[in-house]
């Protein structure tokens, strides 16, 4: 099952929510997706990955896209994240940027 995603842009908030395999066929149209959001004023973004099952090295760069070209000043939220993907980017490093909860309030 490849990726299922949706991107919003509500209060200065970017939505992302994200289903099924991160991977190299699906990444890229994510990131085309979160293109469009350059340029925005951005204060939080957000991603709902409670039912992402898996995320390759391609899906990584996508969130390190969102961090470096959409908000490069905003907090990053990774929200539901299952344990292996969890795992994931604990080895690669990126809950150094990474705020990952469990459920998210705005």
């Amino acid at each position: 099952m490849t990726a299922e995603y949706g991107v919003e842009l509500r209060n200065r908030t970017a939505r992302i929510t994200i289903k099924g395999k991160l991977d190299t066929t699906s990444a890229p149209g994510l990131s085309e997706e979160l293109k469009k959001l350059q340029g925005q004023e951005i204060d939080r973004v957000v991603f709902f990955v409670n039912e992402l099952e898996y995320i390759s090295s391609a899906g990584l760069r996508v969130i390190i896209f969102a961090k470096q070209k959409v908000g490069v000043k905003a907090d990053i939220y990774f929200i539901g994240a299952q344990q292996a993907v969890l795992d994931i980017l604990k080895m690669t490093g990126l809950t150094n940027f990474l705020i990952c909860q469990d459920s998210y309030e705005e």
